[in-house]
């Protein structure tokens, strides 16, 4: 065989040589960055708990793919809502979950985003309220000074009871690895809890429940005047309806309340009311309703931005169908930092319950932050 003859064999050998190296190289790179991608990935997904690391910490194993998926003792220490521990006393939600239910919760339950949450360690929560002032008064360098007034000392406390949700599970999609058990558990919670809340806080009876504002005594009179714990309410001047002018009714609402807790008021009214307010206008033509600017900002109504709360009742004959005021300052809501979920598998079969319960409570803290309007002659 010639010289030129190996040569070219020699090169053909290793062209494909280099062909084939070339490849493993691909393939080692690509293996390399799926298992970059998978890390990345990894690090990206909230930890359990304040378990810091990947899927496979021991939190994160012992409460997903232990108990809620097979419904076996998890095996590590988590902290029991009650004194009964297990299947007795069910265990609290880690705290990815628990983030996932709050932030859920403010963004779908109207009064509690713009309420005051206080987060409570024990079952009760109390509030101390003072009806005046201390009197002071004026004298000389060297004059006398008399005793002046005490104040009054107010306790609120609002009512609570326990809310809870049982969204049901079949065992065959707990067994799929790709279901996203602890999403889809926080989001079935969060969309039950946030109907139930938002309904008591602005209309409960305080009975095993928060007490809505709806729900106090409302009154013509102005501050200083009517009794501690109720409302007062501006009047429309026709029963059902705005009267004359709804803008000055409107007006009238807003200087109603005291100028401190101007700052950070809100209107608060449900769909249909706004859908009447928002065809108002000027003389000038101007609407008094102003769309938002930007995403996340509430449309504004003269000046102050407007909560829709679709528990907030209708327009009629004697409705209170529009609040106004600050509600960090006027409404408190009033819960335990935990929530506790029990697995039962046994009461519907196939199917695999998830019985979550949390402690809220919900009541009037300040009855001058908050104003009402009614749709009456007077």
């Amino acid at each position: 065989m010639s010289e030129q003859v190996m040569a070219g064999v020699e090169g053909g050998l290793e062209g494909a040589l280099d062909a084939v190296l070339q490849e493993d190289r691909l393939a080692g790179l690509e293996g390399e960055v799926a298992a970059l991608r998978s890390a990345l990935l990894v690090q990206r997904r909230p930890v359990l708990d304040g378990v810091k690391g990947s899927a496979e910490d021991p939190a994160r194993a012992a409460f997903v793919d232990r108990y809620l998926r097979q419904g076996l003792d998890a095996g590590v220490e988590l902290k029991s809502l009650s004194g009964a521990s297990g299947a007795t006393g069910g265990y609290a939600l880690p705290r990815e979950i628990d983030g996932i239910i709050d932030a859920t919760l403010k963004a779908i339950s109207p009064i509690r985003a713009i309420a005051n949450v206080v987060r409570t360690g024990t079952a009760g929560y109390r509030k101390l309220v003072t009806a005046g002032g201390v009197v002071s008064g004026w004298a000389s360098e060297t004059g006398a000074r008399g005793e002046t007034a005490t104040p009054t000392f107010n306790e609120i406390v609002p009512p609570s009871g326990e809310l809870y949700a049982n969204p049901a599970a079949s065992q065959a999609m707990l067994d799929d690895a790709q279901f996203d058990v602890e999403g889809w558990l926080a989001g079935e919670i969060a969309r039950e809890f946030a109907v139930a809340e938002g309904a008591a806080f602005v209309s409960g009876n305080g009975v095993n429940k928060p007490r809505g504002f709806l729900t106090y005594t409302a009154t013509s009179e102005a501050d200083g005047v009517r009794a501690f714990g109720s409302l007062q309410y501006v009047a429309t001047g026709s029963a059902g309806g705005f009267g004359g002018n709804g803008a000055d009714r409107l007006i009238d609402l807003i200087q109603s309340l005291r100028a401190p807790y101007r700052q950070g008021a809100s209107f608060v009214m449900n769909s249909a009311t706004l859908a009447a307010i928002r065809k108002m206008k000027t003389t000038d033509g101007a609407f008094l309703w102003q769309p938002s600017m930007s995403a996340g900002q509430p449309a504004m109504l003269l000046g102050y931005p407007v909560v829709e709360a679709e528990d907030m009742p209708d327009m009629a004959a004697d409705s209170l169908s529009i609040a106004f005021g600050n509600f960090q300052a006027g409404y408190v809501v009033a819960e335990r930092g935990e929530t506790s979920i029990l697995r039962d598998p046994f009461s519907n079969k196939p199917f695999v319950h998830f019985y979550a319960v949390k402690r809220i409570g919900g009541g009037v803290a300040n009855s001058e932050a908050i104003k009402l309007m009614k749709f009456a002659a007077s």
